[in-house]
């Protein structure tokens, strides 16, 4: 009853939205399908991955994560100057270097908003001025706030173009009485010309520089580096099928390639024999290593390296994983690391894909190495974007 209320609920909100729009959505461009209705949402990203998928296997009914609002626990604001220099913060605008202001956004969590809103007043009410990417000078340039769902944790992260923070001890004692629950602050310093938003140099303000999440029964410490799904109902939706698909047994070994902060390794690992978490960024590796001893997990052995050269490594010294899950960022797989997968010979690869176009692309490799599709289960984890996660089961044939 309370589930089937919670939907009513959703559907109620989703058809609110499609009637009040977002008033700078087409500047914007982060919700790109929001004119349509979340039924029809679905059933455009249903039809998307039949296109791309379809000629593989079945492709299954998406799965609804229940929240088509207010679901991003990842919220980054650039800030600049208007014309008539009054500070606003926001996003870019699509295809461009331009500052769409952003009070609150359909999409992101109402703290974060909140947050950001209040410390663009107090950067005006503290005179520190906003980053200047044409001279190089001035101080804000973007924060970065994570919310950790399960705890209630909050992380803000302050982007500056350079260490020097003046009126810092009274600037943090205004947020923190604004905003209580913010658990840690750090300043990432950024003084290059790039699109990267964080920079090399971290100073923990507040709190310990990190928040803890609880996510199905474990606890995940999340950096201001750290990769974590940005929807949390639907991580849980989206690891749980992710898991069925692996079916793992007592006697698995489990290869968990891309594996980030290893958060599927280490919820695989209560079913498995062994997890292998490979990951090329050794500040994801150390943070996976952290995960591990806060769960008590011990049958997790992390690997620091690209998938494809592990895997090699893997295979020379004569390890045979009997699953690999592969949750590889939106560029998918490059034709080593399909390669060296379908030559260790695992029995299953369940496929986490957050583009259909590129996992039908490495799906038919994966086809010509003698493998084949089960199943295909598209989530909805980005509602009003075009965006769909798909979990794709793959076997061996033969």
């Amino acid at each position: 009853m309370a589930q089937k209320q919670k939907s009513n609920e959703s559907a109620g909100q989703a058809e609110k939205a499609y009637r009040f729009p977002c008033p700078v959505h087409k500047k914007c461009g982060g919700c790109q399908l929001t004119n349509l209705r979340y039924a029809g949402q679905l059933s455009y990203k249903q039809a998307r991955c039949i296109k791309l998928l379809g000629r593989f296997g079945h492709v299954e009914e998406i799965l609804s994560t229940g929240r088509p609002f207010y679901y991003r626990n990842k919220v980054q604001a650039a800030f600049g100057r208007t014309r008539s220099g009054q500070i606003i913060s926001g996003v870019y605008q699509s295809s461009t270097h331009n500052i769409v202001k952003v009070d609150s956004c359909l999409l992101e969590d109402k703290r974060a908003d909140k947050i950001i809103v209040d410390i663009r007043n107090l950067i005006t009410a503290f005179s520190l001025g906003i980053y200047n990417e044409n001279t190089g000078e001035g101080f804000l340039r973007h924060v970065l706030v994570k919310v950790a769902r399960g705890t209630g944790e909050v992380m803000v992260v302050l982007v500056t173009g350079t260490p020097v923070f003046k009126s810092k001890n009274a600037f943090l004692e205004a947020l923190i009485k604004k905003h209580p629950e913010i658990t840690t602050v750090v300043q990432s310093v950024n003084d290059r010309f790039t699109s990267l938003v964080l920079g090399d140099e971290e100073h923990v303000l507040y709190g310990e520089g990190t928040i803890t999440d609880e996510l199905m029964g474990k606890r995940f410490v999340i950096s201001p580096r750290s990769f974590y799904q940005i929807n949390y109902d639907g991580t849980q939706i989206l690891y749980k099928k992710a898991l069925e698909y692996a079916d793992i047994g007592k006697d698995d070994v489990v290869m968990d390639a891309y594996a980030g902060v290893g958060t599927i390794g280490i919820l695989a690992s209560d079913r498995a024999k062994e997890v292998l978490s490979v990951e090329l960024n050794p500040d994801a590796v150390k943070d996976a290593k952290l995960n591990a001893r806060l769960n008590g997990v011990t049958n997790v052995r992390f690997i620091c390296a690209d998938a494809s050269e592990a895997a090699e490594k893997l295979e020379k010294n004569g390890v045979k994983p009997d699953v690999v899950i592969i949750d590889p960022p939106r560029k998918g797989c490059d034709m080593r690391c399909l390669e060296t997968m379908a030559a260790i010979r695992p029995s299953r690869i369940v496929y986490v894909s957050c583009d259909p176009f590129t996992l039908a692309r490495d799906v038919e490799k994966f086809t010509e190495f003698g493998y084949a599709v089960n199943s295909v289960k598209p989530v909805n984890l980005f509602p009003r974007t075009e965006h769909v996660e798909t979990v794709t089961l793959i076997t061996r044939a033969g």
